[in-house]
């Protein structure tokens, strides 16, 4: 997954970046409420000019407006999800935000919390495909932050090292260990 390293003047900022392809599965959701939604207009629009009659309507309605939601909320989950890190090296804090179209929901980290960097590897024993795992580490108990996945371990331990560099933190590679208990 592509991976951008962005500094402004105030830190580090780490986004993933969605292929335009990724986006596609969200136009079957978006399809599906906005044809709901043009059903909603019509039983509007008839209410609202005296050729349909708002008692009989409200049932139809309501079920319309679930199902466009129900079907297109997902949607724009799909076609806006961002998820991205920022750093701010004066406070030693770290933000990791995932954003839904307007919405941002935030989680504020001390960066003091984490002591290396790791990569591990994830796969199926079913399948042939392994991911590699970026993520911000802490000693036990510290939940770890995902940063990002590639699908070489070459490109996981070069992201890693730039990662470090910025955040001055060292890389450990995990790839083939089994994890701990706990």
């Amino acid at each position: 997954m592509p991976v951008a390293i962005t500094h402004d003047g105030q830190g580090v900022r780490v986004e993933w970046l969605k292929q335009w392809y990724f986006r596609l599965a969200s136009l079957p959701f978006l399809a599906g409420g906005l044809y709901f939604a043009y059903y909603i207009g019509l039983i509007l629009k008839a209410d609202l000019t005296g050729s349909g009659y708002w008692s009989e309507d409200w049932v139809g309605l309501l079920f319309l407006t679930g199902f466009a939601l129900v079907i297109g909320v997902p949607g724009l989950i799909l076609a806006t999800l961002r998820y991205f890190i920022e750093v701010d090296p004066i406070s030693r804090q770290l933000v990791v935000t995932n954003q839904f179209g307007p919405l941002k929901f935030r989680s504020l980290r001390q960066l003091s919390e984490f002591k290396f960097i790791s990569i591990t590897d994830h796969s199926d024993p079913d399948c042939s495909f392994t991911a590699y795992h970026v993520s911000l580490c802490g000693g036990r108990g510290t939940r770890p932050v995902m940063v990002s996945s590639f699908s070489r371990r070459d490109e996981a331990n070069a992201f890693a090292r730039t990662l470090g560099a910025e955040l001055m933190l060292r890389p450990k590679d995990y790839v083939g260990t089994e994890p701990d208990a706990d």
